[in-house]
């Protein structure tokens, strides 16, 4: 099965448009579903079927928007500081894997649900 991701990206006229990337083929649309067609377009390996599942990285059961508002955060603290030379304190940085820890396991049991809605 081909992996597809599909990201938003801005560009310098302020619009949104959407870049899908497998493997070394890229191509861009004005939505998702545009770039996704154009990337199957272009490249001859991805199959006629498949599935589909899109992650808007929005609050959930799984990741409640407290957590997220508080990840968002510390990641643009960590960012800041990197471009300082400096790091998070010890207790921002321990919070910030927690966060990261926190997500990826979200994200899992996220996939588990959608795997049980597939049987």
């Amino acid at each position: 099965m081909t992996t597809v991701a599909i990201v938003p990206v801005a560009t310098s006229a302020g619009r949104v448009e959407y870049q899908a990337v497998s493997g070394p083929y890229r191509a861009v649309g004005n939505s998702a579903g545009q770039a996704l067609d154009a990337l199957a377009a272009e490249d001859p390996e991805m199959e006629s079927e498949g599935l589909v599942i899109v992650q808007r990285f929005r609050p959930d059961s799984f990741f409640p928007a407290e957590q997220r508002q508080r990840l968002g955060e510390l990641m643009r603290r960590w960012r800041e500081a990197r471009d300082r030379g400096q790091t998070l304190s010890e207790a921002e940085r321990a919070e910030l894997e927690s966060l990261v820890a926190a997500e990826l396991e979200a994200s899992a049991r996220r996939a588990a649900t959608i795997a049980q809605g597939l049987r």
